[in-house]
């Protein structure tokens, strides 16, 4: 996929539509010309970095930056140019950013106050949010005599009350103890599943972006790398820092030595024998390209795997690191050429207990790695 270009090309029935988004600081460019089109109703989630641009892309769209260029379209208006009181968006903040002299109720209805609507419509609107984020019995107290993950639900009322078309969140659980993170991850899904509303979330924890959303855009250094469902972002990444930065991954540099019929063989310096991986394009021989493989792909065993019969994907090393994670342990091999490479192994049914020191045999399939170019 080129830079900035959605995997797959533009999502069908765009509901929010970014157009060449620019946005630059002195001589500093924050965000460089990112499209994306986000669905009605989907959960959206930028990941990067921090200073990659995310937040400052969702501050435009909230309209708290104004683009240097580029459009936003939302439900088909333009409102690029809409100050951020106009547009039927609102942010909830990494801080929550709740008035500290306000009470819960107080908090919720400050927005409604502000469009000046009816007080009974006002209470109504409160009342409901405050069921729906299950805070009811908080209702008259202070922010600072509620918990992190009470202060977040306030917020998320808030956000919610004056019935937005796009939520947009920044951070939404950095603020938590990462106890209480995957209920309140569940807890946020919950809501926004009820209320319907369409979700952009900036987050730098990629376990959140994928357990949360329903597609992923990967940031760097301003530009929109890559953009699809958190599987195919993790199976299929389109670039050496998407693969490292989504997980954990085996990169192994190489040239090719032939491409045909959708098969590719690599030569490697960190590897002694071939490289084969399944790929439908077309590579020059000579071409330079890396070989991804996730951890949990590699086969280890104190024994030489029998399927193929020939050495491609496959090599002796030896365990120089164990760490056990529970269900699993993770491994670091050294290979002959001393390049190591991190395994994911599950005991069960009997199966080996390997140790620091073993002599083992590394596998993988033809499709179970992936060839990255940039």
């Amino acid at each position: 996929m080129a830079d900035g270009v959605p995997q797959g090309g533009p999502a069908p029935q765009a509901f929010l539509s970014i157009h060449e988004l620019l946005k630059r600081f002195d001589d500093v460019t924050a965000v460089d010309r990112v499209d994306l089109d986000v669905r009605r109703g989907e959960v959206f989630a930028l990941l990067g970095s921090s200073g990659c641009g995310k937040s400052t892309l969702l501050r435009m769209l909230a309209g708290l930056e104004t683009p240097t260029s580029g459009r936003v379209l939302l439900d088909g208006t333009d409102i690029t140019r809409a100050p951020a009181y106009a547009r039927p968006i609102n942010m909830m903040f990494q801080s929550y950013a709740l008035f500290p002299h306000m009470s819960v109720q107080d908090n919720v209805a400050f927005g409604l106050k502000q469009e000046k609507l009816p007080s009974a419509e006002i209470r109504g609107r409160v009342d409901e949010m405050l069921e729906l984020v299950q805070m009811s019995r908080f209702a008259r107290r202070m922010p600072q005599q509620l918990s992190g993950g009470q202060q977040q639900r306030v917020a998320l009322a808030r956000s919610l009350a004056k019935h937005p078309k796009v939520l947009l969140l920044d951070e939404p659980l950095a603020a938590l103890d990462k106890k209480i993170r995957q209920q309140t991850r569940q807890e946020l899904l919950d809501v926004i599943d009820r209320v319907g509303v369409t979700c952009i979330m900036v987050t730098h924890d990629q376990e959140e972006a994928m357990t949360m959303a329903d597609r992923i855009g990967v940031m760097s250094e301003g530009r929109l790398l890559q953009v699809g469902t958190p599987q195919e972002i993790y199976e299929r990444p389109a670039s050496r820092f998407t693969a490292d930065f989504i997980g954990d991954t085996n990169l192994f540099y190489g040239t090719v030595k032939r491409s045909e019929g959708g098969r590719l063989a690599v030569g490697s310096p960190d590897f002694e024998g071939e490289l084969l991986a399944e790929d439908s394009a077309m590579h020059a021989p000579g071409a330079a390209v890396w070989i991804s493989v996730r951890p949990e792909r590699v086969r280890v065993s104190r024994h030489p795997q029998s399927e193929g019969g020939h050495r491609a994907n496959r090599a002796t090393g030896t365990v120089r690191d164990v760490a056990y994670l529970g269900g699993s342990s993770l491994l670091e091999v050294e290979l002959p050429t001393q390049r190591r490479l991190k395994a994911v192994v599950t005991v069960r049914d009997g199966g080996e207990v390997l140790s620091t020191g073993d002599a083992v045999h590394v596998s993988w399939a033809e499709n179970e790695c992936v060839v990255l170019v940039s």
